[in-house]
């Protein structure tokens, strides 16, 4: 099957349409985003920008199931981080065959990632993960912060839960200009259960951790209770080899595009 780079696809997964678009020259990285977010979401509000990597790569953004203009059901187990690892696995076999390929990450897409390499790590290169998100007993009051917003959204409906996240002071390293909230890109009748998805899931045990055998480059940033830097420092330590890079100051952020494409030259 040919498709057109640049151009927006719909390709059925596991059940669910996942849209997608591909850039660049070069061999496959795929980009996973994080909660509520979409294949572009991230970048258009100002927090990454990876742009550069399509210089030497070709870049899968795609729309995680439920997602910008991906399609899916009210059905929390299909947002759990293992399921969500499996529909990248599953879209990769649409897109780029046999073809092994990079993958790069933030928070939930992290962790779908992180899924998607410890179930078939052959499928990897290299990883770049961004902002990965809490994990083992710190999820704790993350995973209430879900279900209470989840009840949120049935109960006053989505706006509440915008207004609600808004009021929420950003990452400090987002305090400066030229950078906004990250739109909300899920439905009001999905959003419930893709939050309860979360609050079921945590990252992959540490012993499928420990038998990753490929190069992988964690980007972690500072002042994030939700992105703490306790788990880029457990991931760290890990997954054997792995290389850390902590960001603390918005000038700091913006080399992140440039620490990826280096690292996955």
């Amino acid at each position: 099957m040919t498709f057109e780079p640049g151009t927006s696809h719909l390709t059925g997964v596991r059940g669910a349409e996942l849209a997608w678009t591909r850039s660049g020259r070069g061999p496959h990285v795929i980009w996973a985003h994080g909660l509520t977010s979409s294949g572009r979401g991230e970048e258009a509000s100002g927090m990454f920008d990876w742009e550069p990597l399509t210089a030497r790569h070709r870049l899968i953004r795609y729309d995680a199931r439920g997602h910008g203009g991906s399609s899916g059901t009210p059905e929390p187990e299909h947002y759990t981080w293992p399921n969500l690892g499996l529909d990248l696995l599953e879209l990769l076999e649409h897109t780029v065959g046999d073809e092994r390929v990079d993958g790069v990450g933030s928070s939930m897409g992290t962790a779908s990632l992180l899924y998607a390499a410890t179930t078939t790590p052959e499928r990897f290169r290299r990883l770049v993960l961004t902002t990965p998100p809490t994990m083992r007993a710190q999820r704790a009051v993350h995973v209430r912060g879900y279900l209470d917003a989840a009840e949120l959204i049935e109960r006053s409906g989505l706006a509440a839960y915008e207004e609600a996240i808004t009021a929420e002071p950003p990452p400090h390293i987002y305090s400066g200009p030229g950078w906004t909230r990250p739109a909300v890109e899920v439905t009001e009748r999905l959003l419930p259960s893709i939050l309860r998805g979360a609050a079921r899931s945590d990252l992959p045990s540490d012993n499928a951790l420990t038998a990753l055998d490929l190069p992988v480059l964690i980007l972690a940033w500072s002042g994030d209770p939700g992105h703490p830097l306790s788990t880029a420092r457990h991931l760290a330590e890990t997954i054997r080899g792995a290389r850390l890079q902590i960001a603390d100051i918005p000038m700091q952020l913006r080399t992140w595009p440039e620490l990826a494409t280096e690292f996955l030259a």
